[in-house]
């Protein structure tokens, strides 16, 4: 009877102390449900949209965050050819060890040059950021709940903030971000590049580009990966079509 008591009053004190947690998420509405073209199982790469995602990624989004994971030879995956790809890498500046005065150097980048971080270390990006440290993007799509939609709603989901919602200085009113407040200003705005291909930069529409780009970064393989797995699955399929003929056949005589 005492432990039952015990996992009662524990399961109470669970439920009274997630009840704040419970409050604060109930006004958060449902993540957007985009259409995105590596959906479902012949789902593939949008390479068009990938690669002015890349375009914001490099415009906008470098500015704060990092991709570790990334060398700007790995580009060719979303289509783009050496030159271009050789053009982008010499258009950044990174790191090259020391010179022979035994002082940093750095130089334009090449195509087997990582991305370009835009601080040299976590505590200069705080400190640079009151504080706040961005977080890399490589795998951020494989790493939050939600996947594209969550960081398409983080994108777009700086709206006004309800009434008697105080957004105390430094943080930012966002409506799919946990207890809504952020530490990034909205980083998108209507017109903010200017797309090679005549596409209207609208919020939506960069959101859109730069999560596709965020898709193949954190899923490379994505395409071949669904390639192979639908040819495994019919090879299956002609494997059992052929035992059973054969079973059929061997067992015909038999009643």
């Amino acid at each position: 009877m005492r432990a039952l008591r015990s996992l009662l009053f524990a399961a109470l004190f669970a439920l009274v102390a997630a009840a704040p947690a419970l409050a604060q998420d109930a006004d958060t509405p449902p993540l957007p449900n985009e259409q995105w073209s590596f959906s479902g199982l012949f789902g593939g790469l949008d390479e068009a949209a990938a690669q002015r995602g890349f375009w914001v990624y490099l415009n906008v989004c470098s500015n704060c965050h990092s991709m570790h994971q990334m060398h700007y030879r790995d580009l060719a995956g979303i289509g783009l050819s050496p030159a271009q790809i050789k053009a982008i890498a010499a258009s950044v500046t990174v790191p090259q060890g020391v010179n022979s005065q035994g002082e940093p150097a750095t130089g334009p980048a090449t195509p087997a040059s990582q991305f370009r971080s835009p601080f040299p270390n976590e505590e200069a990006a705080r400190a640079a950021l009151n504080g706040a440290l961005p977080p890399d993007l490589s795998l951020i799509v494989n790493a939050r709940q939600g996947g594209p939609d969550y960081v398409y709603g983080i994108l777009t989901g700086f709206v006004k903030p309800p009434a008697g919602f105080k957004v105390p200085a430094g943080k930012y009113y966002n409506a799919y971000f946990p207890g809504h407040l952020i530490a990034m200003p909205p980083p998108l705005h209507d017109g903010l590049v200017t797309y090679a291909d005549g596409t209207k930069a609208t919020v939506p529409q960069m959101a859109h580009d730069v999560v596709t780009f965020l898709q193949w970064t954190a899923n490379p393989e994505m395409v071949q990966r669904k390639q192979m797995g639908v040819r495994v699955v019919l090879f299956l399929l002609l494997l059992t079509g052929l035992t059973y003929a054969l079973k059929r056949k061997v067992w015909a005589d038999v009643h």
